[in-house]
Protein backbone atom coordinates (compact mmCIF):
# COMPACT_ATOMS: atom_id res chain seq x y z
CA UNK A 1 0.00 0.00 0.00
CA UNK A 2 1.61 3.30 -1.26
CA UNK A 3 1.56 5.97 1.26
CA UNK A 4 -0.25 9.25 0.55
CA UNK A 5 2.25 11.92 -0.45
CA UNK A 6 4.98 9.85 -0.88
CA UNK A 7 4.28 8.93 -4.54
CA UNK A 8 7.23 9.30 -6.73
CA UNK A 9 5.77 9.73 -10.58
CA UNK A 10 9.43 9.54 -12.19
CA UNK A 11 9.69 6.19 -10.97
CA UNK A 12 9.10 4.68 -14.20
CA UNK A 13 11.18 2.80 -16.83
CA UNK A 14 11.22 2.15 -20.55
CA UNK A 15 13.40 -0.57 -22.01
CA UNK A 16 13.77 -2.17 -25.18
CA UNK A 17 15.49 -5.29 -26.26
CA UNK A 18 16.09 -7.56 -29.21
CA UNK A 19 17.61 -10.70 -30.39
CA UNK A 20 17.43 -12.71 -33.18
CA UNK A 21 14.94 -14.34 -31.20
CA UNK A 22 13.04 -11.94 -29.56
CA UNK A 23 12.00 -8.11 -29.88
CA UNK A 24 10.41 -6.94 -26.76
CA UNK A 25 9.85 -3.45 -25.69
CA UNK A 26 8.25 -2.61 -22.08
CA UNK A 27 7.47 0.34 -19.32
CA UNK A 28 6.53 -0.06 -16.22
CA UNK A 29 5.29 2.71 -13.55
CA UNK A 30 5.90 1.36 -10.00
CA UNK A 31 3.24 4.03 -8.71
CA UNK A 32 0.77 3.49 -11.36
CA UNK A 33 -3.22 2.69 -11.06
CA UNK A 34 -2.92 -1.04 -12.62
CA UNK A 35 -3.24 -0.60 -15.81
CA UNK A 36 -1.83 -2.45 -18.45
CA UNK A 37 -1.57 -2.59 -22.19
CA UNK A 38 0.39 -5.93 -23.33
CA UNK A 39 0.71 -8.25 -26.11
CA UNK A 40 3.37 -11.13 -26.13
CA UNK A 41 1.44 -13.23 -28.67
CA UNK A 42 0.85 -16.10 -25.74
CA UNK A 43 -2.70 -15.57 -24.24
CA UNK A 44 -2.48 -16.59 -21.26
CA UNK A 45 0.92 -14.99 -20.09
CA UNK A 46 -0.89 -11.97 -21.41
CA UNK A 47 -3.43 -12.33 -18.61
CA UNK A 48 -0.88 -13.09 -16.43
CA UNK A 49 1.10 -9.95 -17.06
CA UNK A 50 -2.42 -8.13 -17.06
CA UNK A 51 -2.70 -9.67 -13.09
CA UNK A 52 0.52 -8.42 -12.12
CA UNK A 53 -0.40 -4.92 -13.08
CA UNK A 54 -3.70 -4.87 -11.74
CA UNK A 55 -3.18 -6.50 -8.30
CA UNK A 56 -0.14 -4.39 -7.85
CA UNK A 57 -0.85 -1.34 -8.57
CA UNK A 58 1.42 -0.93 -11.63
CA UNK A 59 1.14 0.50 -15.20
CA UNK A 60 2.43 -1.84 -17.40
CA UNK A 61 2.71 -1.71 -21.31
CA UNK A 62 4.71 -5.00 -23.07
CA UNK A 63 5.18 -5.51 -26.68
CA UNK A 64 7.06 -8.67 -27.44
CA UNK A 65 7.31 -10.35 -30.79
CA UNK A 66 9.45 -13.93 -30.35
CA UNK A 67 10.00 -17.36 -32.26
CA UNK A 68 6.74 -19.04 -31.62
CA UNK A 69 6.69 -20.95 -34.05
CA UNK A 70 9.49 -22.81 -31.80
CA UNK A 71 7.64 -22.65 -28.66
CA UNK A 72 7.15 -20.25 -25.47
CA UNK A 73 10.27 -19.96 -24.36
CA UNK A 74 12.28 -17.37 -25.27
CA UNK A 75 10.07 -14.63 -25.56
CA UNK A 76 8.34 -15.73 -21.88
CA UNK A 77 11.90 -15.51 -20.67
CA UNK A 78 13.25 -13.14 -22.30
CA UNK A 79 10.15 -10.58 -21.39
CA UNK A 80 10.45 -11.64 -17.55
CA UNK A 81 14.89 -10.23 -18.13
CA UNK A 82 13.48 -6.80 -19.46
CA UNK A 83 10.76 -6.81 -16.46
CA UNK A 84 13.65 -7.19 -13.75
CA UNK A 85 16.04 -4.44 -15.83
CA UNK A 86 12.57 -2.09 -15.36
CA UNK A 87 12.02 -2.59 -11.83
CA UNK A 88 15.25 -2.26 -10.94
CA UNK A 89 15.77 1.12 -13.17
CA UNK A 90 12.26 2.27 -11.67
CA UNK A 91 13.37 1.90 -8.22
CA UNK A 92 16.42 4.31 -9.12
CA UNK A 93 18.85 4.95 -5.83
CA UNK A 94 15.62 2.72 -3.68
CA UNK A 95 15.86 5.60 -1.18
CA UNK A 96 12.69 5.32 1.28
CA UNK A 97 11.48 2.16 0.10
CA UNK A 98 10.38 -0.72 2.63
CA UNK A 99 12.67 -3.18 0.65
CA UNK A 100 11.17 -6.50 1.92
CA UNK A 101 7.20 -7.38 0.90
CA UNK A 102 5.03 -10.98 1.43
CA UNK A 103 2.13 -12.46 0.64
CA UNK A 104 0.07 -15.47 1.19
CA UNK A 105 -2.59 -15.15 -1.63
CA UNK A 106 -5.58 -17.74 -1.71
CA UNK A 107 -6.85 -18.26 -5.36
CA UNK A 108 -10.02 -20.88 -4.66
CA UNK A 109 -8.23 -24.43 -3.40
CA UNK A 110 -4.73 -22.81 -4.05
CA UNK A 111 -2.60 -21.34 -1.37
CA UNK A 112 1.04 -19.44 -2.62
CA UNK A 113 3.54 -17.36 -0.72
CA UNK A 114 5.76 -14.71 -2.19
CA UNK A 115 8.59 -13.25 -0.23
CA UNK A 116 11.07 -11.01 -1.64
CA UNK A 117 13.55 -8.26 -0.61
CA UNK A 118 14.63 -5.97 -3.29
CA UNK A 119 18.48 -5.92 -2.14
CA UNK A 120 20.15 -5.81 -5.47
CA UNK A 121 21.21 -9.08 -4.98
CA UNK A 122 20.12 -12.12 -7.06
CA UNK A 123 18.72 -15.29 -5.24
CA UNK A 124 15.71 -17.38 -6.43
CA UNK A 125 13.74 -20.01 -4.54
CA UNK A 126 10.97 -22.17 -6.04
CA UNK A 127 8.70 -24.48 -5.14
CA UNK A 128 5.49 -25.31 -7.54
CA UNK A 129 4.06 -27.86 -8.98
CA UNK A 130 1.57 -28.28 -12.07
CA UNK A 131 -0.05 -30.83 -13.40
CA UNK A 132 0.25 -30.34 -17.08
CA UNK A 133 2.45 -29.38 -19.16
CA UNK A 134 0.78 -25.70 -20.53
CA UNK A 135 -2.17 -23.82 -19.81
CA UNK A 136 -3.30 -22.27 -22.96
CA UNK A 137 -0.26 -21.70 -25.20
CA UNK A 138 2.39 -21.19 -22.01
CA UNK A 139 4.44 -24.13 -21.10
CA UNK A 140 3.98 -24.57 -16.99
CA UNK A 141 7.83 -24.92 -17.04
CA UNK A 142 7.87 -21.31 -17.93
CA UNK A 143 6.13 -19.50 -15.32
CA UNK A 144 9.80 -19.95 -12.94
CA UNK A 145 11.80 -19.83 -15.77
CA UNK A 146 9.81 -16.40 -15.62
CA UNK A 147 10.27 -15.87 -12.29
CA UNK A 148 14.10 -16.55 -12.56
CA UNK A 149 14.49 -14.33 -15.08
CA UNK A 150 13.62 -11.06 -13.08
CA UNK A 151 15.31 -12.53 -9.81
CA UNK A 152 18.15 -12.24 -12.13
CA UNK A 153 17.37 -8.70 -13.82
CA UNK A 154 16.71 -7.03 -11.00
CA UNK A 155 18.89 -7.98 -8.63
CA UNK A 156 15.99 -9.27 -6.01
CA UNK A 157 16.01 -12.22 -3.15
CA UNK A 158 12.66 -13.99 -4.62
CA UNK A 159 11.00 -16.80 -2.77
CA UNK A 160 7.78 -18.53 -4.30
CA UNK A 161 6.13 -21.54 -2.87
CA UNK A 162 2.97 -23.19 -3.41
CA UNK A 163 1.68 -24.76 -0.36
CA UNK A 164 -1.37 -26.76 -1.90
CA UNK A 165 -2.98 -26.67 -5.11
CA UNK A 166 -5.16 -28.67 -7.86
CA UNK A 167 -6.08 -26.29 -10.70
CA UNK A 168 -2.83 -25.24 -12.96
CA UNK A 169 -4.77 -21.69 -13.70
CA UNK A 170 -5.33 -21.25 -10.43
CA UNK A 171 -2.12 -22.22 -9.20
CA UNK A 172 -0.12 -19.83 -11.66
CA UNK A 173 -2.78 -16.94 -11.27
CA UNK A 174 -1.92 -17.19 -7.25
CA UNK A 175 1.73 -16.92 -7.91
CA UNK A 176 1.59 -14.15 -10.34
CA UNK A 177 -0.81 -12.41 -7.94
CA UNK A 178 1.23 -12.94 -4.53
CA UNK A 179 4.17 -11.93 -6.47
CA UNK A 180 2.88 -8.42 -7.41
CA UNK A 181 1.04 -8.25 -3.92
CA UNK A 182 4.81 -8.78 -2.10
CA UNK A 183 6.67 -6.64 -5.22
CA UNK A 184 3.87 -3.62 -4.35
CA UNK A 185 4.66 -3.78 -0.51
CA UNK A 186 8.64 -3.93 -0.96
CA UNK A 187 8.40 -0.81 -3.97
CA UNK A 188 6.48 0.89 -1.52
CA UNK A 189 7.62 4.36 0.03
CA UNK A 190 8.04 4.85 3.72
CA UNK A 191 8.11 8.50 5.29
CA UNK A 192 9.88 6.41 8.28
CA UNK A 193 12.93 5.98 5.91
CA UNK A 194 15.38 8.72 4.73
CA UNK A 195 18.04 6.86 3.35
CA UNK A 196 17.80 3.17 2.21
CA UNK A 197 16.48 0.06 4.88
CA UNK A 198 20.22 -1.09 5.00
CA UNK A 199 22.90 -0.72 7.73
CA UNK A 200 25.68 -0.98 5.10
CA UNK A 201 23.80 2.82 4.06
CA UNK A 202 23.23 0.52 0.40
CA UNK A 203 21.38 -1.53 -1.80
CA UNK A 204 23.54 -2.40 -4.56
Amino acid sequence: MKEKGLENKGRTARISRKTTETDITLAINLDGSGKASVCTGIGFFDHMLESFARHGFFDLEVQAKGDLYVDSHHTVEDTGIVLGAAIREALGDKKGIRRYGSMTLPMDETLVLCALDLSGRPCFVYDVHFQTERIGSLDTQMVREFFYAISYGCGMNLHIKEFYGENDHHIAEAVFKAFARALDQASGLDGRIDTVLSTKGSLA
